[in-house]
């Protein structure tokens, strides 16, 4: 059962991604934040769907030591994880991301 809970999470944020794709206008990545001008919106969308599709398919394969049960010590790997996972996301969002695509003002 916690599997089937993180998968479905997992596969949130890969319909983010997918949605990503098809949005015409620049998608935020931090929440109550105004978005910065984008000098490609279609390939910056692009990015940001790739990052959210990699980013739920790492999440649903580092909840798999849940199918050896919720009170195995393994979950401490995909604790830690999904830890390490949430900092790259940012770092590549923010390092790679942003100054690609952010317009000079």
């Amino acid at each position: 059962m916690g599997f089937a809970i993180w998968a479905m999470v997992g596969l949130v944020f890969i319909g983010i991604g997918v949605s990503a794709f098809f949005s015409k206008k620049a998608v935020n990545f931090w929440a109550n934040i105004k978005q910065f001008e984008v000098n490609d919106v279609k390939n910056y969308n692009r990015a940001m769907g790739i990052l959210f599709i990699v980013f739920g398919l790492v999440f649903v394969l580092l909840g798999l030591p849940l199918l050896d049960g919720q009170n195995s010590p393994l979950i401490l790997l995909s604790l830690l994880g999904v830890v390490f996972e949430v900092i790259a996301m940012m770092a590549v969002y923010i390092l790679v991301i942003t100054k690609k695509y952010k317009a000079d003002n």
